[in-house]
């Protein structure tokens, strides 16, 4: 089995840089294989500095995989796997592919496949053996989720007509909206740092004596408007708002007097 090295942070701190190159300093054995990071942590709104991860595994001259977790992040906003030198990368279909959750997808460089040959691990689905033999000619090993496929085509199509960096703006200006209506209501943004702060993702700290479950719950029974609630230790102290896929200025803005009215309402 594996024998993972948890770098615990404070709830809404990104990643530090610091600490993992002195991990990877002393690990003069490398026996570290991999270095795991989350993009974008959804449960606090938190984006990690991708670049600033590689550039630790170069200084220290470790070879160790930088993999990324980027279910959040990938498709809504920057993420460039070969200019940042990312060896894997894993999505799902229900964030900025605006599908619904039932797709995996992942990215490999040629230095993560050639690992993959010469690894020991017991492995099944993880395997990527059968499809890397038929990727060539575009069929899959395997019973495919075809209504999905074609829904991630159509998903594709989109990205690519808005254009992938105006795709990555569109998130940032309404992110900075959302953030500004944050700060208007008198209230605070999980994230600690700004440029922490996730353009997918706005969690919402929510003053003592207040319920963010019961935010959550007036916003979808009286406005009929989804929001996320807090997850372990934050719940009830937080409430979430997406800002991520198909989404525009007048349906943020709809989202946003949705939320400002059930305030209102709790008090």
């Amino acid at each position: 089995g594996f024998n993972p090295i948890v770098l615990d942070v404070e709830w809404g701190e990104g990643l530090p840089a610091d600490k993992i190159k002195a991990h990877l300093m002393a690990d003069r054995a490398h026996k570290i294989k991999s270095l795991c990071v989350v993009q974008n942590e959804t449960t606090v709104g938190v984006y990690t500095d991708i670049p600033a991860m590689r550039r630790v595994l170069d200084e220290t001259r470790h070879p160790a995989l930088l993999m990324v977790d980027g279910v959040s992040s990938i498709a809504s906003v920057p993420f460039k796997m070969d200019a940042w030198g990312v060896d894997v990368a894993i999505t799902g279909s229900q964030k900025g592919f605006m599908l619904p959750a039932g797709l995996g997808l992942l990215a490999a460089s040629q230095k993560a496949l050639k690992m993959s040959e010469t690894s020991t691990y017991p492995r099944c689905f993880f395997s990527w053996r059968d499809m890397i033999v038929n990727n060539d000619v575009g069929y899959f090993p395997y019973t495919p989720s075809t209504p999905f496929l074609h829904g991630l085509r159509e998903a594709l199509d989109m990205l690519l007509e808005e254009g992938i960096e105006n795709v990555w703006e569109r998130h940032h200006r309404l992110a900075n909206a959302t953030r500004l209506a944050v700060k208007a209501w008198g209230l605070k943004p999980m994230a600690k740092n700004e440029s922490e702060q996730s353009d997918a993702i706005t969690a919402v700290q929510v003053p003592a004596g207040f319920d963010g479950q019961e935010i959550v719950a007036t916003a979808y029974q009286k406005y009929n408007l989804s929001l996320g609630g807090g997850l372990m230790k934050v719940k009830g102290k937080v409430f979430r708002i997406g800002h991520l896929g198909d989404i525009n200025e007048l349906t943020l803005l709809g989202t946003l007097a949705g939320v400002e009215m059930t305030l209102r309402d709790v008090g």
